[in-house]
């Protein structure tokens, strides 16, 4: 295969490895609501627990829709850049929370970094091998 197929395969790889994280953080949230293992809530409200839980389904839904993605990179530009938009918006939330309630923990710090940094590095990769994909001879193109 080209080195172009290659480098297909590796975003592919990067996107179902990435959108792991959201798939089992979101699982856990259903499971465990807001008493996620590794949060300080003793006492979570109902009302909290609920829309932890609700957002938690949410998140899964986001990694699954990543998933889906990664498997026809030519045919679902618009919901990977959707998805992605979702995230980055998400990201931005979360920079709020940031300057109004302080630093949160490392994981919503990691968090932060990928919804702000490494999501818009992957749009930027696949519009790269969007572009490539649609300037290449037919044949290369059934490889994507």
């Amino acid at each position: 295969m080209t080195g172009h197929g290659s480098e297909i395969r590796l975003f592919r790889f990067t996107v179902f490895a990435l959108a792991l994280i959201p798939i089992l953080a979101g699982s856990a949230g259903i499971v465990y609501g807001a008493g996620f293992p590794g949060f300080a809530v003793e006492a979570a409200s109902a009302d909290l627990d609920s829309h932890f839980r609700f957002l938690s389904g949410v998140f899964l839904m986001v990694g699954i829709g990543f998933w889906s993605c990664a498997l026809g990179l030519g045919d679902a530009v618009g919901r990977f850049r959707f998805l992605s938009l979702m995230v980055f918006t998400g990201g931005l939330a979360r920079l709020v929370s940031l300057v109004v309630q302080g630093m949160p923990s490392t994981g919503h710090l990691s968090g932060l970094a990928m919804e702000l940094i490494a999501v818009p590095v992957l749009v930027l990769w696949h519009v790269r091998l969007t572009r490539r994909a649609t300037a290449a001879p037919l044949s290369d193109r059934r490889a994507a």
